[in-house]
């Protein structure tokens, strides 16, 4: 039983880091698979649907970067870095609700932790672009 705790937390920790390091790519995937779905229910199929959702999230991966290197407002960097981070909390909201769904019994504990991981994986993303921008 110990053993399996302990695998049980190496797993969730495993997942924080693997939160951490894709934070800043929520953005570029969220927009491949809504381009995906949208070619594909306009009857591009799967291999032309898959190109196209391949395209757009490496074109918005490429524009938001280039943006985020050639922007020197501070303003305007604060803003795309907030367009970066926003799906990154999202995502990170959905990873925490996922691990606590049968763990904590309180919907509203429940609640606070996955704002609370949300919270930490949108600021992973902000802090991961401000430090790559140097």
């Amino acid at each position: 039983m110990i053993a399996l705790i302990a695998v049980i937390v190496m797993l969730i920790g495993m997942m924080c880091v693997l939160a951490y390091t894709l934070a800043i790519y929520a953005l570029p995937f969220m927009l491949a698979l809504a381009t995906t779905r949208f070619a594909y229910g306009t009857g591009a199929g799967w291999l032309g649907a898959g190109l196209v959702g391949l395209t757009a999230g490496a074109a918005s991966f490429g524009v938001l970067t280039f943006l985020f290197a050639v922007l020197r407002a501070p303003i305007l960097r604060v803003a795309l870095a907030l367009i970066f981070a926003a799906p990154a909390a999202v995502a990170g909201y959905a990873l925490v609700h996922g691990v606590t769904a049968e763990a904590v019994p309180s919907p509203v504990w429940r609640q606070i932790c996955c704002l609370g991981g949300g919270a930490l994986v949108g600021a992973a993303a902000i802090i991961r672009l401000a430090t790559s921008a140097d």
